[in-house]
């Protein structure tokens, strides 16, 4: 074996593709969410707020047809299929996924779509019209839920992954030395010739 060959051969062994990660932090994101949604249904709705924070953060049930700060509730449909889109955008993507860092950016916005495509299309009045259990309220903000912030968080961690280059495959961006990792540290070596 030459030491191309042996080279080529480590570099292939290390990388695997991430999917078990972006499934299980998806799953995740989707059941923590979805358990929070039915347990404020059942024990906050139709009561009075739970303060956790003076009035500044309060658990109070509501129900959304609309977009972030209930913007567009007359455009259900159309959130139900940008939901939708999403999670046939990111189980495209996961077939080149090959980076960790990536899977958890994915797999909690996959998490989080999934949960607020659950609330259209299986809450009140049905079909793809329902309205997004929310219950999380930030005084002067808004009242968001669980897969809100999935969706946020996954989306802030995509945005800086891109700025910084990192790609979904895991090789590290053309304008950095290949013998560098992120965070900047040496690459291992891989050339037993060396």
């Amino acid at each position: 074996m030459t030491s191309d060959a042996g080279a080529a051969g480590a570099e292939g062994a290390g990388r695997k593709r991430r999917i078990p990660l972006l499934l299980t932090l998806a799953g995740l994101a989707y059941a923590i969410d979805l358990g929070s949604k039915l347990l404020v249904v059942a024990r906050l709705e139709h009561h009075a707020p739970v303060e956790v924070i003076g009035s500044w953060l309060e658990l109070r049930v509501s129900r959304n047809a609309g977009a972030a700060f209930s913007m567009g509730t007359a455009m259900t449909f159309v959130f139900t299929a940008i939901a939708a889109a999403v999670v046939g955008v990111v189980a495209r993507l996961a077939r080149k996924l090959y980076s960790a860092p990536w899977a958890v950016a994915l797999g909690l916005l996959l998490g989080g779509a999934l949960g607020n495509l659950t609330d259209r299309l299986f809450r009140a009045p049905g079909g793809p019209r329902g309205a997004v259990v929310d219950f999380i309220a930030v005084r002067g903000f808004s009242v968001m839920n669980l897969a809100d912030w999935a969706i946020v968080c996954g989306g802030a961690l995509i945005v800086l992954f891109s700025f910084l280059g990192w790609e979904l495959s895991g090789t590290p961006p053309q304008d950095v030395p290949t013998d560098r990792l992120p965070g900047g540290r040496p690459a291992p070596d891989t050339d037993p010739g060396a």
